[in-house]
C-alpha cells in the first residue's frame, strides 16, 4: 500500500509540474542601426529565397517638421546583419500613422496620413501591395473608409483587419476587413471601446488583444486630446471572418499608452506582447497636445492567452515610443527606430527572444 502511495504521490508531482506555468521574460539586443533617423513607420516581415528580412515604409525624419514626413523605406536582412534602401511607396507621398502586413509573402501598406505646410492633416485611403521578390509595387482596392493610427491584423493568413483609428477630424469604431484573395473589403463587427487613435494589439489564432490609444472630446467647441485606458479582446467566428465576439478584460500594468510596438507570439507561450508608447498622447513631433514633452515609457508587458492574465516582461534597454509596428524573424522580434528620450527620432534597432521557465 506503501508503494503504491508512493507511486500516485509521484504522478500528481508530475502532472503538478508539467502543468506549473511558464514564467516569461525579454532577452534584448541592439543591432545594425538603419540607414537614417526614421519614427512613426510602417513594419512588417516577409522572406525572399529563404532569407528573413524585416521592411519599413515611409515615417518621421529627424527634423520632425512637415518637410520630414517620408517616403523613406528599407529592408533588413536578419541572417547578415545589414539593411539596404528599398523604392518608397510609389505616389513618393511620404505619410505618417500607416500600417503594414504580410500574407502570402505579400505586404500591403494601408493609409495613414499626409501634412501639409499650415499643418492640416488628411487620412489617405491607398492600399499598395509590395512584393519583395520582385521589390515592386502595386495599388489594390482603396479602403471603405480612410483611416490613420489604426492597429492591423492578420487572420489566417488571408484576411486583414483594421481596427478604429481617426479618419479627417475624429476617431471611428469601423473594423475593417480585407480580404487579400479577392481584393475587397467588407465591414465587421464594430469596435465595441471609445473609438481611439495610436492604439496598440496584436492576434494569435482568431483571438486579437488590443489597448488604449487616444480619445477625443469637445470642450465648448475645441477638441481635447486624452489617454483612453482599457483593453478589449476579439474572437473572430470561424464561421464568418466579419463576426467578431468582443469582450472587456483587465487593464494592463502601469499606464495608459500611445504607439506602443505590439504583435502576437505563438511560441513558447501565446500572448499578445506590447513594448514601449508614451503615457502622454502627442502631436507627430512629440510635444503633448497639453504642450508637455513626451516620454517613452521604459516597460513591456504581455497578456497570456493561456492564463488570460496579464504579465510585466521587464524594461526595454533603450525606451522607445511612437511605433506603428514590430517585425519578427528567426523567432525574434524587432523594435524598428521610433523616438527616444527628448523626443529624438533614432536609427536605433532594438531586438528581443523570448525566454521561459517553470515557477517553483
Amino acid at each position: 500500500m506503501k508503494n503504491i502511495l508512493t507511486l500516485f504521490t509521484l504522478a500528481i508531482l508530475a502532472v503538478s509540474c508539467q502543468q506549473a506555468p511558464k514564467q516569461v521574460s525579454l532577452e534584448w539586443e541592439e543591432v545594425a542601426s538603419l540607414p537614417i533617423e526614421i519614427s512613426n513607420n510602417a513594419v512588417a516581415s516577409a522572406s525572399v529565397d529563404g532569407i528573413p528580412y524585416i521592411y519599413t515604409f515611409s515615417g518621421l525624419e529627424e527634423g520632425k517638421t512637415f518637410r520630414d514626413v517620408s517616403d523613406f523605406a528599407a529592408r533588413y536582412n536578419a541572417n547578415e546583419n545589414i539593411w539596404e534602401e528599398i523604392p518608397g511607396v510609389p505616389d513618393k507621398i511620404g505619410r505618417l500613422g500607416s500600417t503594414a502586413e504580410t500574407v502570402n509573402g505579400k505586404i500591403y501598406i494601408y493609409g495613414g496620413y499626409t501634412v501639409a505646410e499650415d499643418g492640416s492633416e488628411v487620412s489617405t485611403s491607398e492600399v499598395f501591395k509590395y512584393d519583395p521578390v520582385a521589390n515592386s509595387y502595386e495599388r489594390v482596392a482603396d479602403m471603405l473608409l480612410p483611416v490613420e493610427d489604426a492597429v492591423s491584423l492578420v487572420y489566417q493568413n488571408r484576411y486583414i483587419y483594421l481596427v478604429s483609428g481617426w479618419n479627417y477630424t475624429n476617431n471611428v469604431s469601423n473594423v475593417q476587413v480585407y480580404d487579400t484573395e479577392t481584393n475587397s473589403w467588407e465591414h465587421a463587427t464594430p469596435y465595441p471601446g471609445p473609438p481611439v487613435f495610436g492604439h496598440a494589439g496584436g492576434i494569435v489564432g482568431n483571438t486579437m488583444v488590443l489597448s488604449d490609444g487616444v480619445r477625443v472630446f469637445v470642450d465648448e467647441g475645441e477638441q481635447i486630446f486624452n489617454m483612453s485606458p482599457g483593453s478589449i479582446k476579439g474572437e473572430i467566428s470561424a464561421e464568418d471572418p466579419t463576426s467578431i465576439n468582443w469582450t472587456r478584460i483587465n487593464q494592463h500594468p502601469g499606464n495608459a499608452r500611445y504607439r506602443m510596438a505590439a504583435i502576437g507570439v505563438e511560441s513558447p507561450v501565446e500572448m499578445i506582447i506590447f513594448v514601449g508608447g508614451s503615457s502622454n498622447p502627442y502631436n507627430f513631433n512629440g510635444i503633448g497636445y497639453n504642450l508637455r514633452p513626451s516620454v517613452p515609457e521604459t516597460t513591456a508587458f504581455g497578456f497570456r492567452l493561456d492564463t488570460q492574465e496579464w504579465v510585466e516582461l521587464g524594461v526595454q534597454p533603450t525606451p522607445t515610443m511612437d511605433h506603428r509596428g514590430m517585425g519578427k524573424a528567426n523567432n525574434e522580434y524587432y523594435i524598428i527606430g521610433g523616438m527616444v528620450d527628448d523626443q529624438i527620432v533614432t536609427d536605433k534597432v532594438q531586438k528581443f527572444s523570448i525566454e521561459i521557465s517553470s515557477e517553483n
